[in-house]
């Protein structure tokens, strides 16, 4: 791709020759409606299915798409792959379950007209919703009261899979995060925060996958790195100064 584009979709995707498949097709669906140039890359993370190659498929038939792998482990370490080659103005990235739909990032993106760096779907803002059974809303409710306690006062869902960065902000952001796995979301929208950029909340209508990978297992380990990040910045591990 020649020009550089608006808008780059990042998708993180371990073992996601079910999923993924229909989610692109929904993606390219939408974007080739509205007026925005645009590049899709997808990072597979060692997947030991045949995701890498219905991905290999799909970029036959689809110039903006791009596959790219991340050998290190971890959903965290694939996203920071995916942002840092990505070239678009605006930078997302989405699940590869389709939980939060294309057209929400195409809606939320217009506010970076609005002078905001970060854009993030919220489920918990009026107009937010999530279709999810209480035992995963009530671990999330909790776990993000734990989260606005320790590390981001004010913001409402920090775990929605619906984050849009400037470009300034990704590579600003993304070279210095620490977090590999799970917990990388707390962390990139604590240093947006110290380095001192707009975070925008728009309300998110979020699907849940029955087929799910967060246990309460791996939620736990995700509350133990919001504990690193808080203590990382307490010792300014991250070496950072606020833009402000």
């Amino acid at each position: 791709m020649d020009k550089k584009p608006r808008l780059s979709i990042i998708i993180p995707a371990y073992n996601e020759a079910k999923r993924l498949p229909l989610t692109l097709v929904d993606i390219k669906k939408h974007l080739e409606g509205v007026d925005i140039s645009y590049e899709v890359i997808v990072v597979d993370n060692n997947s030991k299915d045949s995701t890498r190659d219905i991905v290999l498929r799909f970029e036959h038939l689809w110039p903006e798409l791009r596959l790219t792998e991340c050998k290190t482990a971890g959903k965290g370490a694939a996203v920071r792959k995916g942002m840092l080659e990505a070239k678009g103005d605006l930078r997302a990235f989405v699940d590869a379950d389709n939980s939060i739909s294309i057209d929400q990032v195409i809606h939320a993106m217009h506010y970076a007209e609005d002078g905001y760096d970060v854009i993030i779907g919220s489920r918990n803002i009026e107009g937010g919703k999530r279709t999810q059974p209480w035992y995963r809303t009530i671990p999330g409710k909790m776990g993000n009261l734990y989260i606005q306690t320790l590390v981001l006062p004010g913001l409402q869902d920090t775990q929605c899979p619906l984050k849009i960065f400037s470009e300034r902000a990704a590579e600003d952001i993304f070279p210095v995060m620490k977090i590999k796995h799970w917990g990388f979301d707390v962390e990139v929208l604590a240093l947006a925060k110290k380095f001192g950029y707009k975070i925008k909340e728009v309300p998110a209508n979020f699907i849940d996958d029955p087929n799910s990978r967060m246990t309460i297992k791996l939620y736990i380990k995700v509350l133990l790195e919001v504990a690193k990040v808080r203590w990382w910045l307490w010792i300014n591990a991250y070496k950072i100064k606020s833009k402000n």
